[in-house]
C-alpha cells in the first residue's frame, strides 16, 4: 500500500497527541496521594516484665516491602520483613536477669516510604528467687474490718523490744524467750495489741538467695498464735534487721534493697497468711530519711511490701497493712510523705510513727554539747531546786501540736496511725524528792502521750525493752511474768480513761 506525504504528517500528529496524552495522565498519577507509601505499627513503646514475656503488635503497609530491624541480642522477633497489608509480628523479650534495667530500639522501614521506630524498655532482673511460689484465692473470711474499723478496736499495745529482733538470737540482749504466760499476763493488765519487732536477714538459711530458715518463721507464727489466741491485735515487722533497709535509703542500694523486701515478705506473707485480721504487717522499722528524694526510696520499698504481701492472696488480699514515715518522725512525716504507696485494696492501709519526745527527757542518758538531759516533764512537775533538768521544750503544746499534724494529714483522711513506739527511761540513779518528782513526772508523760495520742486518733504502743534497771523502759519482769513498774502500767491505763 502507498502513503502519501500527507498520510505521514496526520500519523505523526495522532502519535504526538497520543504522547501528550499520557504524559498529562502520568503528571496527574504522581501528584496523587495515595500513591504515598506508609509502612506503621500499631504500637510504638513497649514496656516489658523482668520475666520472658511476648507482645504482639500489627504492621499496616501499602509498600511493596518493611524490615523490622533489631539490634539487641536479648529481643526475638517473629517476623523481621514483610510485604503490604497487616502482619502480626510476635516480639519476645528473654528474661531479665540482671539488676539494672535495659532499652532499645526497634526501627521500621521500607524503600518506599516512611520510617518509625519502636521504644523497648524491660525492667530489671531479681537478685533473688520469687518466694511467692503459692499463690492462692482471696479469702475475705475474718479479714471483715477495714483500716479505720481495726483502728477503733485497738485500744492499748505493747512491744515485745529487744528480743525477737536481737543481733545474735532471742535472748541474746537479756531477755528470755517469749511465753504464752508472758502475752496472758501482758493481755490481763489490760493491753488488747502486740507489736513483735523482727529480724529476719540474721536468720537466713541462703544468705545468696535471701532464704529464710523456716524454723525461724516458725518461731515467729508460734509468737503470733500466742496473740491471736488471746484475741489480740498484733503487728510483724522487718525492724532494724542489722540495718540492710533502714540504714540504706538511697538510689544505689534501691535495686538491692527492693530485691530483698521482696524476698522477705513472699516468705514471711506466705507463712503467716491464715491468720485474720488480728495480724497486721508493718513494712520496716524507723527508716532513716532525710529529704524528698529518700523519701521517693522510702517509697518503692513500702510499695514492694505491699505489692508482695498482696501476691500471696489468701488472707493477705486484704490484710491491713502499715508503712512507715520517715524516720517515724511526726515532723519529717508531715513535711515528706505528702503521698502513700498504691494499694489495689482500699482502705488497708495505716501510717506508723513513733515519740520520744523531747528526747531529753525520754532517753537522753548523758548531757551533750546540744542539750542536757531533762529529769522533770510537764506541768505541776517542774522542780524548785533542781531547775537545770526541768524540760524546756516539748511539753504538753508540743504534745498536741505534733499528734493533731498526724490527725489532720491522715486520720482525717481515713487513714489510720499508729504510734508504733513511745517512752521514756526511769532514771533510778536519782534519790530522795528528785526520785519521787522523776518518777511521778514520767508518769504523767506516759498517761498525757497515751490521753493524747487517742483524743487524736492515733494508736499508742509503749515501748518495752525488757530492762528493769537504771535508763530502763521495762514494765513485766519477764522472768515470772509480773509487773515490774505499776506506776507506769497505771499511767498508761488512766490515760485511756
Amino acid at each position: 500500500m502507498k502513503n502519501t506525504i500527507k498520510d505521514y504528517l496526520l500519523s505523526f500528529a495522532m502519535c504526538f497527541a497520543f504522547l501528550g496524552v499520557l504524559a498529562c495522565s502520568s503528571e496527574k498519577e504522581d501528584t496523587n496521594p495515595v500513591s504515598i507509601k506508609t509502612v506503621v505499627s500499631s504500637i510504638n513503646k513497649i514496656d516489658f516484665e523482668s520475666k520472658e514475656t511476648t507482645v504482639e503488635i500489627t504492621i499496616n503497609s501499602n509498600a511493596t516491602n518493611w524490615t523490622l530491624s533489631n539490634p539487641a541480642s536479648w529481643i526475638k522477633l517473629s517476623q523481621a520483613v514483610g510485604t503490604s497489608g497487616s502482619t502480626i509480628v510476635k516480639i519476645t523479650a528473654s528474661e531479665n536477669v540482671d539488676t539494672a534495667v535495659r532499652n532499645t530500639v526497634l526501627k521500621l522501614t521500607s524503600t518506599e516510604g516512611n520510617a518509625s521506630e519502636i521504644l523497648i524498655s524491660q525492667a530489671a532482673g531479681s537478685l533473688y528467687p520469687s518466694y511467692n511460689t503459692n499463690p492462692i484465692a482471696a479469702d475475705a473470711s475474718g479479714m471483715g474490718s477495714s483500716a479505720v474499723e481495726l483502728a477503733a478496736k485497738i485500744k492499748l499495745g505493747w512491744n515485745i523490744g529487744n528480743t525477737l529482733e536481737a543481733t545474735g538470737g532471742e535472748t541474746a540482749w537479756g531477755n528470755p524467750k517469749v511465753t504464752k504466760e508472758l502475752i496472758d499476763a501482758v493481755k490481763a493488765k489490760g493491753f488488747n495489741a502486740i507489736r513483735i519487732p523482727c529480724s529476719w536477714n540474721q536468720n537466713l538459711e541462703n544468705a545468696s538467695t535471701a532464704k529464710i530458715k523456716t524454723e525461724w518463721l516458725n518461731r515467729v507464727k508460734e509468737v503470733v498464735r500466742y496473740c491471736v489466741d488471746n484475741d489480740m491485735y498484733v503487728l510483724v515487722n522487718i525492724h532494724w534487721d542489722g540495718g540492710w533497709l533502714e540504714n540504706n535509703i538511697t538510689e544505689a542500694k534501691k535495686v538491692e534493697n527492693n530485691a530483698k523486701q521482696k524476698a522477705f515478705w513472699e516468705q514471711i506473707a506466705t507463712h503467716l497468711r491464715g491468720f485474720d485480721e488480728h495480724l497486721l504487717f508493718a513494712s520496716a522499722n524507723e527508716p532513716a530519711v532525710e529529704d524528698a528524694a529518700q523519701m521517693a526510696v522510702l517509697t518503692s520499698y513500702h510499695q514492694t511490701f505491699i505489692d508482695a504481701v498482696r501476691s500471696t492472696g489468701g488472707k493477705n488480699a486484704s490484710r491491713v497493712l502499715v508503712v512507715q514515715g520517715p524516720t517515724t518522725d511526726i515532723e519529717k512525716t508531715n513535711k515528706l510523705m505528702t503521698t502513700l504507696p498504691v494499694d489495689k485494696v482500699t482502705g488497708r492501709m495505716m501510717v506508723e510513727v513513733h515519740y520520744y519526745s523531747p528526747w531529753n527527757f525520754a532517753g537522753l542518758t548523758k548531757d551533750e554539747t546540744w542539750g542536757k538531759m531533762f529529769y522533770y516533764w510537764g506541768t505541776g512537775f517542774h522542780s524548785t531546786t533542781d531547775t537545770e533538768r526541768n524540760a524546756t521544750w516539748g511539753e504538753e503544746a508540743d504534745l498536741e501540736k505534733n499528734f493533731k499534724l498526724m490527725k489532720t494529714q491522715f486520720v482525717d483522711k481515713g487513714i489510720p496511725v499508729l504510734l508504733g513506739e513511745f517512752g521514756a527511761i526511769r532514771r533510778t540513779t536519782l534519790t530522795g524528792d528528785a526520785l519521787t518528782l522523776h518518777l511521778n513526772s514520767r508518769a504523767y508523760y506516759l498517761k498525757t502521750v497515751v490521753k493524747t495520742a487517742k483524743a487524736n486518733g492515733l494508736l499508742p504502743f509503749y515501748w518495752d525493752e525488757g530492762s528493769m534497771g537504771n535508763n530502763g523502759f521495762g514494765i513485766f519482769n519477764r522472768s515470772n511474768n509480773t509487773v515490774f513498774d505499776t506506776q507506769a502500767l497505771n499511767a498508761l491505763i488512766e490515760g485511756l480513761q
